[in-house]
């Protein structure tokens, strides 16, 4: 089964030639990691994937029907975006910003009810923040911002999940447990595609990667396959060095 897919994509980023078409098929269950070096069109693949812009040829798919033929508001009871950078300029609550997440759920002039308030602290409290609910957007760090949009994306509840790079501004502590949340929510048969550039992260927590190049070439498939260490050098243009410690695979760059 594919809840979102790509056929014959290719991104749209002026001033670079077509690069490799992407044909990728996103699973319940799967958790997809996008690697690259800046420039190399990962957030432009995502607003794409989610409909914010229009890709140079090629189609997407979501649930077996063109992305381009779906009410916004059906699309969004079935893919959410958590943004990289975000204009936090409204002046709200943290609970009525996650509360944002079931206004695809509402029918027009409907208020929140006492289950979408429920959804709402429960994903705050998932995320360290259920204290925080009270508090202005505006006041907080980054980090809690950024934890604040992926409880909305909780709160959304959709069956995609695109995040464009979740771990941004988090401390270590916060970055596991957003990748376990993420894995959690994996597991109940969400699919997760996010762009990362942590590749201890991708190598710990995804199925799947999919790298891309500043050339727009790409190569994808399940993780034990892409994140080789020769790839991974010519991806970045960086020597690794490649340890294995119980079984979980790490990359840390070299001395040149």
């Amino acid at each position: 089964m594919t809840i979102l897919s790509a056929r014959e994509l290719i991104i749209d980023i002026p001033g670079r030639s077509n690069g490799a078409k992407l044909n990728l098929d996103l699973a319940p269950g799967q958790i997809w990691g996008v690697l690259g070096p800046n420039g190399a069109g990962k957030t432009t693949l995502l607003h794409t994937l989610a409909g914010l812009k229009a890709p140079r040829c090629g189609e997407v798919w979501l649930d077996d029907v063109e992305l381009a033929a779906i009410p916004r508001r059906e699309m969004a009871r079935k893919l959410g975006l958590v943004f990289q950078d975000r204009q936090d300029s409204f002046p709200a609550t943290v609970l009525e910003t996650a509360l944002i997440g079931r206004h695809p759920w509402l029918s027009v002039w409907q208020s929140e009810q006492a289950e979408d308030i429920h959804r709402a602290e429960a994903a705050l409290g998932a995320l360290d923040l259920r204290e925080l609910g009270e508090r202005l957007l505006n006041t907080l760090s980054g980090g809690e911002r950024q934890r604040v949009a992926i409880a909305t994306l909780m709160t959304q509840d959709p069956a995609v999940w695109l995040l464009d790079e979740p771990t941004n501004h988090l401390d270590l502590h916060h970055q596991v447990q957003v990748m376990r949340l993420l894995s959690a929510c994996a597991h109940r048969e969400k699919g997760i595609f996010m762009c990362l550039h942590d590749l201890n992260l991708a190598a710990r927590w995804c199925s799947h990667v999919l790298l891309l190049y500043p050339d727009g070439q790409a190569c994808w498939g399940p993780t034990e396959s892409m994140l080789v260490r020769d790839a991974l050098e010519g991806l970045y243009d960086q020597k690794l060095i490649e340890l294995n410690k119980d079984d979980i695979r790490l990359f840390a760059p070299a001395n040149d």
